[in-house]
């Protein structure tokens, strides 16, 4: 069988850079198990992936988004918690999450506290 070249596939894409990020999401759907939309033969899912891309046969909008709908974080809410924070395990940025949280809190306690001056100052002059 003719081997897939980049020329064969750049009327589909944009560059070889898109190329190997649309050909690695199709490898991972392959390996998911998708329905390959050309003959398998032989072919390791790599090579699938780009004679799918060099056929035209395949939506490369399609993989386009959901390369990029991978990449995306999708918080979720586990047992018990009441937020939809994303955790890490790294205990640095959980140490920088904690020092952010609590300077946020420090300046909304501040803010509340300029606001109840503000009003106590208003307060005599309607009097």
């Amino acid at each position: 069988m003719a081997r897939t070249t980049n020329s064969d596939t750049l009327p589909y894409v944009e560059s070889r850079y898109e190329l190997g990020m649309l050909a690695s999401q199709r490898v991972r759907d392959l390996d998911g198990g998708a329905d390959p939309v050309v003959e398998r033969c032989d072919d390791k899912l790599t090579v699938v992936a780009l004679r799918e891309i060099a056929s035209g046969k395949l939506d490369v909008n399609a993989i386009r988004h959901e390369f990029v709908q991978s990449y995306k974080e999708t918080p979720s809410v586990e047992d018990g918690d009441a937020s939809l924070e994303v955790g890490t395990e790294d205990p640095l940025l959980r140490e920088i999450d904690a020092e952010l949280a609590n300077t946020l809190t420090a300046d909304d306690m501040g803010e509340v506290a300029v606001e109840s001056e503000e009003t106590s100052e208003e307060t005599p002059d309607a009097e």
